[in-house]
């Protein structure tokens, strides 16, 4: 930690990442997650029931204060999905989103959450266009709903919609005016995301100066990019609860993301919050995986590149002092830095990479594999862990003792059939054979070799890439897979005429590097329709 506190100070005197503004950081700064509501609106994304289940769950583990579990009057599977999380009884506070609306509320209180938030447009914009009504109906729709929230035992975060939009004066009325009728919390959302970092700083530091002792906080979309940078401004000049979601998922552009403000907060301001943050990644990888929206490779703190260094270079001084290259240490987040190879590797990254395989060539040896992985890398092509073990064995001239053979593998396809793969494994001198149905053949076909591989080491599937190397019908096609054992992650590649066969050879190329085996080809196939 001391380290980055030597950041922090060198950032300050050299006037990067503070300005001459005072930090009013909160004693205490509370995480409002709005995954399970704001983040659902991402297009394309619907959770089930038990899906928002499973994703409340793992935010209560990571410490989230408040949960925003979903909208109760937009359907009866949402209404379903908010009962089944109030039920689970978890440490963090509950709370459904909410219009100005009597059956809005209602909703919510049939769900026994704990709170709402309740929004109602602020701008003239916004209640002219879309409320149609007058500022004077707001004032009273704001009051009277407010009135009824809290009559009814309810926490009430307000939000004033499109407040950052909204005329001041006209802002400073609607607050006071839910203030007035009980509201516990102000949250003006930047609902098209407009702010930037200095007007987000100004703007709440002047709603905190107009209410005193009243508890603000900040709701930022990321139209412009600068979601996390408002943010993290509106909690310096005071806000005091911080509304995020896992990944910065959300609608249009997305949210502020959790794990970049509570990273931000904890080491370039020292201001801790409730986040276990060795959870983050974890938490990452379920919403994408529940979701369906996978995380951008270059995306800070939970994405792939995060803590991945491929330039010689880098990698050089990396194995030297991490901090040469990174300011953050993999381990706060729940990551593993990782050494990858390809056109930009040195030699000492290479031989780093082949020590965690076990393998430790000589001077001559290293040299000819980095020629060979230097020769690959010039032609375009991506150099998998799988490959760099074959290149490895191949210029040393040895194979490893032990193999993961597939000997057999059947699909059953069809119209009117679940999809359905057995498979027979030798291991050692053991052979095991397994089935599993899945939603296609290739699914089919990976969960049943990963099904008969758990049974020895519990190896998980992080990531599917597949693309047509050639056009047409019988096109060629190459299957990227990254593969998980405990911390350690590989990345494989199989390239067939056959979708299910490319995929299989992947699946088992990078089994066999986390087994510390090379895959050794010997398949008979037979599918059925």
């Amino acid at each position: 930690m001391e380290i980055f506190n030597c950041l922090i100070l060198r950032s300050a005197k050299w006037g990067i990442a503070l300005s001459d503004r005072q930090n009013h950081f909160a004693d205490k700064i509370r995480i409002f997650d709005t995954t399970l509501r704001d983040g659902e609106q991402t297009p394309g994304v619907s959770l089930t029931p038990e899906k928002k289940v499973l994703i409340a769950k793992k935010l209560d583990e990571l410490g989230v204060d408040i949960i925003e579990a979903g909208f109760a009057a937009a359907s009866e599977g949402e209404m379903k999905a908010i009962k089944l999380i109030t039920k689970e009884n978890l440490r963090a506070e509950i709370c459904s989103f909410a219009r100005g609306v009597k059956d809005d509320i209602d909703a919510a209180l049939k769900c026994d959450v704990d709170s709402v938030f309740l929004v109602i447009p602020a701008s003239d914009i916004q209640i002219k266009s879309k409320f149609k009504r007058s500022r004077e109906e707001v004032l009273k729709i704001t009051e009277r709903f407010v009135e009824y929230a809290k009559d009814h035992g309810l926490i009430v975060e307000f939000g004033p919609e499109d407040a950052t939009r909204s005329d001041m004066s006209f802002l400073k009325e609607i607050i006071k005016t839910a203030l007035s009728a009980g509201a516990d919390r102000i949250t003006p959302p930047d609902t098209v995301g407009i702010l930037t970092p200095e007007r987000a700083y100004n703007f709440f530091l002047e709603l905190r100066q107009s209410f005193p002792g009243v508890v603000f906080g900040v709701h930022c979309h990321d139209d412009f990019g600068l979601a996390s940078a408002n943010t993290l401004a509106a909690l310096r000049a005071g806000a005091e609860v911080a509304h995020v979601t896992v990944n910065g998922l959300g609608e249009r552009a997305g949210n502020a993301p959790l794990e970049e403000v509570v990273m931000s907060l904890k080491l370039q301001y020292n201001v801790n919050t409730s986040i276990r943050t060795e959870l983050l990644y974890e938490t990452s990888l379920l919403v994408s995986r529940l979701t369906g929206i996978p995380v951008q490779p270059n995306k800070a703190i939970v994405g792939e590149n995060a803590f991945t260094h491929e330039s010689g270079i880098h990698t050089h001084a990396i194995l030297v002092d991490p901090s040469t290259y990174e300011a953050i240490m993999p381990e706060m987040v729940g990551r593993v830095r990782r050494l990858v190879v390809g056109k930009h590797a040195g030699a000492h990254g290479i031989r780093a990479a082949l020590m965690e395989m076990g393998i430790n060539p000589t001077e001559e040896q290293l040299k000819e594999i980095f020629r060979r992985v230097k020769e690959i890398g010039d032609k375009g092509k991506r150099v998998t862990d799988a490959d760099l073990r074959a290149i490895a064995e191949e210029v040393i001239g040895v194979s490893s003792a032990q193999q993961i053979m597939l000997e057999e593998l059947t699909v059953i396809t069809g119209n009117r059939v679940t999809p359905t793969a057995s498979v027979r494994l030798k291991i050692s001198n053991n052979v095991i054979t397994e089935a599993a149905t899945g939603v296609g053949p290739v699914d089919a076909a990976m969960n049943a070799i990963r099904k008969a591989i758990f049974a020895v080491e519990p190896i998980h599937l992080e990531e599917y890439n597949v693309k047509a190397i050639t056009g047409g019908t019988d096109a060629v096609v190459e299957v990227i897979v990254k593969l998980r054992k405990g911390d350690k992650i590989v990345t494989a590649m199989g390239v067939h005429e056959d979708i299910v066969m490319a995929s299989v050879n992947a699946m088992m190329r990078g089994i066999n590097i986390l087994m510390g085996n090379k895959f050794t080809s010997s398949v008979r196939r037979t599918e059925g329709l």
